[in-house]
């Protein structure tokens, strides 16, 4: 990642997330199940209110009892009553808690299924550039680990704040029935207890975007000496990269220690709040009770109605954490969704029924940042069949040439054509499909050999696929695996060679038959003799199309109609090979450097 990228997660890392802004948003995001939704509250409203007779029932049981033993004796068959009443009150309350539960349950992963299918889509919208400045890992922890915390924090917050709030205004109102004096004391610790979870809460909320800022770094890091585990052990970084694993598990620690610490604090602050006015209303109860204002079974169910008006309040606070935590994982996730896309496609583009692979750049220019110019007024005219090689040191915008071709990138001036159709005006599907890439950094789906070498061709039949495989010298070494072309592959292409995987991804160009075909360092990974193979097999494949070729290995590039000499995004030299070797410039020194032991001079 580069240093600018490290710059801005750092910043987001200590800048506090919009908690109140995050929370609407991830609110809404449940849209799609208000049916649901209303159901669940109903639900609650129902369970809370059956739940919150039960201790004036009891208190009733209670003066029965006593009024018996004070008068002529216990009406056991009214307290029987009384207590089957209760009874089955309880039993259907936990019912329709169960069946809460379950939807609950279902809406949560709905809102986590439907974030990730957002997540999936838009990162097809994201320019290239996006993925150059976040590391893979980051990416993928905000698809995975913050999906699944919002999931846990929308199931954990749909059954308990809604339960809490309801039971909350539900305890109220049998208060009031039962003694509105003792309820004003009850509710003097409502502002106490709202100024406290307030003020931990402000200081835990940056720990929560620290926690999952860390968790996201530490992902990256493990993905990344996951694909590079060879080299670096090969180069004997392990110990390096476990002391950089240590010091991102150690901020993922200490980051959700402080979160979890600070936030932890409120639950037991509310409950020593609640403790004290627990005291407070028990106290006064019983000077009621003396005074004769109020029975013994009335202070009891208020005693209780008291407690479960403290509950509430507890499990509403000592969720904060896990609120907390739940939105700064939504604000990741968002700040993903709200990416600046690639420009979208024009919606009347022009559609070529035959491309015939006439590419020109017409004074193009492109700079990866606004101030610091990468290319500037290329003009380049290609035509059909001819095959074009651009060679030049790294950082010259070989690549990126090819990249601007493929509209991975923009041009941020000029303009490039294909067969005389501005680019910029065409959708990208259209002007990709004609045109067929092999890159130095080999890709494999999981999957069969066939399914790799068909997986640009939709429908492509098996003949065409080992047609394709024999064209491109696949075929030889697929015949002497147990399975064949029904070898089995995962993504990283074990059970064969890095020469092998590379010739499967020129089968793979080979078979959508493109127009366009662009090789950037397709031999780099093979042997001498593979790679003989390789030209042989791309000299047809070349036929008739128009190829663009990167290369280092001059070797083979020898016959090329027109070779590219690449310096600072400018073309210094331009000419076949042995025109541009006679002339004794950048190519002849590159040439040299090479395939002589001439010393190359440098700055």
């Amino acid at each position: 990642m580069s240093t600018a990228a490290a710059d801005r997660n750092t910043a987001a890392s200590k800048k506090p997330m919009d908690f109140a802004g995050s929370a609407r948003r991830l609110i809404g995001s449940m849209r799609p199940d208000l049916v649901l939704i209303i159901v669940i509250l109903v639900l609650a409203a129902v369970s809370v209110a059956l739940s919150v007779v039960v201790p004036a029932l009891l208190g009733r049981v209670t003066d029965l009892v006593v009024t018996g033993l004070a008068g002529s004796g216990v009406d056991f068959t009214a307290i029987g009553r009384v207590l089957l009443v209760a009874i089955a009150i309880v039993v259907a309350s936990a019912g329709f808690t169960l069946i809460r539960g379950r939807l609950t349950a279902r809406i949560a992963l709905s809102t986590a299924y439907r974030m990730r299918e957002q997540a999936a889509t838009k990162l097809t919208r994201l320019p290239l550039g996006y993925f150059d400045q976040q590391p893979r890992g980051e990416v993928l922890s905000r698809i995975t680990n913050d999906v699944d915390n919002i999931s846990q924090t929308l199931q954990q917050a749909l059954n308990r704040i809604v339960t809490s709030v309801l039971t909350l205004i539900g305890v109220l109102v049998m208060m009031f029935w039962i003694s509105p004096v003792l309820t004003l004391v009850a509710l003097i610790s409502v502002p106490l207890s709202i100024l406290v979870t307030m003020a931990i809460g402000k200081r835990a909320q940056p720990q929560f975007v620290r926690q999952w800022t860390a968790t996201g770094k530490l992902n990256g890091h493990i993905e990344e000496m996951y694909t590079g585990h060879a080299l670096v052990q090969a180069f004997g970084r392990q110990q390096q990269a476990a002391d950089t694993f240590e010091k991102h598990n150690q901020a993922l620690f200490a980051s959700s220690f402080r979160a979890q610490f600070v936030s932890g604090v409120i639950e037991p602050a509310l409950r020593f709040i609640g403790n004290l006015g627990y005291v407070l209303i028990a106290v006064i109860g019983g000077l009621r009770i003396i005074s004769g204002s109020m029975t013994i079974g009335d202070v009891q169910a208020f005693i209780q109605y008291s407690q479960q008006f403290n509950q509430p309040i507890s499990q509403i606070a000592s969720m904060a954490n896990l609120l907390q935590s739940g939105v700064a994982s939504a604000e990741r996730v968002f700040a993903l969704l709200d990416a600046e896309e690639q420009e979208r496609d024009p919606a009347t583009a022009p559609r070529a029924d035959r491309v015939t692979g006439r590419v020109a750049f017409e004074e193009v220019s492109f700079r990866y940042q606004e101030d610091t110019p990468l290319i500037e007024d290329l003009s380049l005219a290609v035509e059909p069949g001819q095959t074009v090689a651009i060679v030049g040191p790294t950082g010259a915008g070989k690549t990126t040439l090819i990249n601007l071709l493929m509209r991975f990138y923009e041009v941020t001036g000029g303009r490039i054509t294909v067969d005389g159709v501005d680019i910029a005006t065409m959708s990208r599907a259209e002007l990709r499909r004609p045109i067929g890439m092999v890159l130095q950094d080999t890709w494999l789906v999981g999957g069969t050999i066939a399914e790799n070498i068909a997986y640009g061709v939709d429908g492509a039949t098996r003949e065409k696929v080992v047609e394709a495989a024999m064209a491109t010298h696949v075929d030889r070494f697929v015949r002497t695996l147990p399975e064949g072309y029904d070898t089995v592959m995962d993504h990283e292409g074990e059970g064969v060679s890095a020469g092998e995987k590379q010739l499967i991804t020129i089968a793979r160009a080979f078979l959508t038959e493109p127009a366009i075909l662009i090789l950037d360092e397709a031999t780099s990974s093979v042997d001498t003799r593979t790679e003989v193979l390789i030209q042989h097999a791309m000299a047809s494949l070349r036929e008739g199309r128009t190829s663009f070729v990167i290369a280092h290995r001059l070797s083979t590039i020898r016959d090329a109609d027109v070779i590219l000499v690449m310096e600072s995004g400018r073309i210094v030299e331009q000419g076949d090979h042995d025109a541009l070797l006679a002339s004794g410039g950048a190519y002849a020194r590159l040439y040299a450097a090479q395939f002589t032991d001439a010393t190359v001079e440098t700055a």
